[in-house]
């Protein structure tokens, strides 16, 4: 009984240790990859075997086919790819999954070689670790920082093997297990066992590597092991279902087309291989099984099932609607779907994308804004409405999302992209507001039949090119957070504000000669305030793409030195500033 006690108390170590090394790993690589993954995925065309290869890829990298699969369906459920797409991801990565148990094979390498001596676990897995911890604790750099936290999850990966192996060599001497093992020899049993285990650990991978250390008892057959590896193909789906739970109908799909596959893929296997073994007799299925063996049979079901349903992608998308019929009424994608916040690296991606989208429609409202001074139409200025209506609604989501998604355990590069993101979802915000301002000026001047002068035309068509300019070269820095870009901003946004000055003194003298009234003043104050708060704030979203985002100074306190010639910047930001001026120039000869 003692002996019993401490024997499963270490195998639950070891399976404790196991399950952080494999967690580990997954979001140290995942982290690696950072927002290149949605880059990667998002992208997909309709072509079912571009999107095979890039799952396959994307899953042998974050070694986890569970959360590629709920990823995919975050997307579906965010509009970002479609269920023809999503169907190649999702076999791609079945295949992709098997390279964990590649992994875990090694613990059952054989030989006395100096070369096998060094790839079994034993030697590996410390060699590794000591990497991993000498990176982790010395190297200044975040990335061979992260590279440190990967070997070390492969170290705790690797002895949790051992540990669970060792741990479970006592099971080889016991009847009620070898009676066990015997009774999943059962396709049905075995199955149902295979397909419970994974579910409750929700990780094929890890239930793989579970039966892999069960192969050292030397008491798992190939007739048992077969349709436990059959079973964990379906279990694994139980994640994407449950991460499926209240999304739209096309990503709830989405899961079941995951489903469809596997059920679909095992039961085609289960009566072609069983149906045979009526007549030919399988003599391997009583040979011992290997931890290798196990790998190269999880390896073969998933290439050979996606070989066969592969062609029949179309059928799983029909069956997928015909359990889950289309809605009467169209709905919504999610733009920013919570179950993004697993992979917070793609979650940044995604926040980044509906940020710049809302920066689009600000700078849209901003546009039309400004057509409306020259010629004014109701249906324009019920757009700008809309416009700033959305901007709104959009800054609460990213709000709400963003304070979630800081939460969450972030690499440096993606904090930083965060930070940017909270920072500057107001200021865009407040260009839509001021959108309307603009926009409710015209509407005064259309209802009061307010006309400026010709010269007053004109500055204000100079005016409106610079304000212009400045929001779009705002958005196109914050769409790609690129720094030559926003660099362009803050000395544009100088030249906006010495225009304003300008105009407004010559709208004095002109009030003052008579040439303009009391009504002009009130609707040009009106406009020129707008102007000039929205470059400010177009000046503040580059700031912090330009400082922000590498833990540079305060906002202030950088602008104070750009201006100064005290950074490296400066001399570029003189230069601009010239030319912006020249640009915007109001020349007196142009005006008369």
């Amino acid at each position: 009984m003692t002996t019993y006690f401490f024997n499963i108390v270490a195998l639950l170590g070891g399976l404790a240790l196991f399950l952080f090394g494999m967690d580990t790993m997954g979001k140290a690589l995942e982290r690696q990859a950072g927002g290149k993954l949605q880059t990667i995925l998002a992208k997909m065309s309709s072509n079912v075997f571009k999107g095979f290869l890039l799952g396959m890829a994307v899953t042998a990298v974050i070694q986890s086919s569970s959360a590629t699969t709920v990823m995919v369906v975050g997307f579906v459920n965010s509009g970002i790819m479609t269920l023809k797409q999503a169907v190649g991801v999702i076999m791609g990565s079945n295949i992709g999954t098997t390279v964990t148990a590649w992994i875990l094979s090694l613990s059952g390498l054989e030989g006395s070689s100096f070369i096998v001596q060094l790839f079994k676990p034993s030697t590996l897995a410390p060699l590794v670790g000591v990497v991993g911890a000498a990176l982790f604790m010395f190297a200044k750099s975040d990335k061979k920082k992260g590279i440190g936290v990967i070997a070390l999850g492969f170290l705790a990966l690797m002895t949790g093997m051992d540990v669970m192996g060792d741990a479970m060599a006592f099971l080889k001497n016991e009847p009620w297990f070898a009676q066990l093992m015997i009774s999943f020899t059962n396709p049905i049993l075995g199955i149902i066992f295979g397909a419970l285990l994974t579910a409750l650990i929700q990780s094929s991978s890890a239930s793989i590597g579970i039966l892999q250390s069960l192969c050292s008892t030397g008491a798992v057959t190939f007739g048992a092991a077969l349709p436990i590896i059959l079973g964990q193909n379906i279990g694994t789906c139980i994640t994407a279902m449950m991460g499926a739970i209240g999304a739209n109908r096309n990503a709830r799909r989405t899961a079941l087309v995951h489903l469809l596959f596997n059920v679909v893929g095992v039961g085609l296997f289960s009566v072609i291989f069983y149906g045979l073994g009526i007549f030919i007799d399988w003599a391997f299925l009583t040979e011992t099984a290997k931890a290798w063996d196990i790998a190269v049979i999880h390896t073969l079901f998933n290439v050979g099932a996606t070989a066969v349903l592969m062609p029949m992608n179309g059928l799983l998308v029909k069956l997928a609607y015909l359990f889950i019929p289309a809605e009467p009424v169209h709905q919504a994608p999610v733009l920013l779907d919570e179950r993004l916040l697993a992979t917070p690296a793609v979650a940044v991606q995604q926040a980044h994308s509906v940020a710049t989208k809302m920066g689009r429609d600000a700078a849209d409202a901003m546009h039309y804004a400004m057509k409306l001074t020259e010629n004014f139409d109701q249906k324009t200025y019920d757009k700008v409405i809309a416009l700033e209506d959305e901007t709104d609604r959009l800054e609460d989501m990213l709000g709400t999302y963003l304070l979630k998604l800081s939460a969450e355990n972030l690499s440096v590069e993606d904090n930083r992209s965060l930070n940017t993101l909270l920072y500057s979802i107001a200021d865009i915000e407040r260009i839509g507001d001021h959108a309307v301002e603009v926009a409710k000026a015209a509407q005064e001047m259309h209802t009061k039949n307010i006309v400026f002068s010709p010269e007053g035309q004109e500055e204000q068509v100079i005016l409106r090119r610079a304000v212009e300019d400045v929001v779009e070269r705002t958005i196109r820095a914050y769409a790609a957070f690129d720094r030559d870009e926003a660099m362009k901003v803050e000395p544009l946004r100088r030249v906006v504000n010495t225009l304003i000055r300008e105009i407004k003194s010559r709208h004095v003298r002109r009030l003052r000669d008579g040439v303009c009234t009391v009504e002009h003043g009130f609707v040009v104050e009106d406009m020129l305030t707008a102007f000039g708060r929205t470059a400010d704030h177009c000046s503040n979203v580059a700031v912090e793409i330009l400082q922000v985002s590498e833990g540079k100074l305060e906002a202030h306190e950088y602008l104070s030195a750009l201006k100064s010639g005290k950074l490296t910047e400066s001399a570029a930001y003189s230069e601009r500033m010239e030319r912006y001026t020249q640009d915007y120039f109001i020349d007196d000869d142009d005006l008369k």
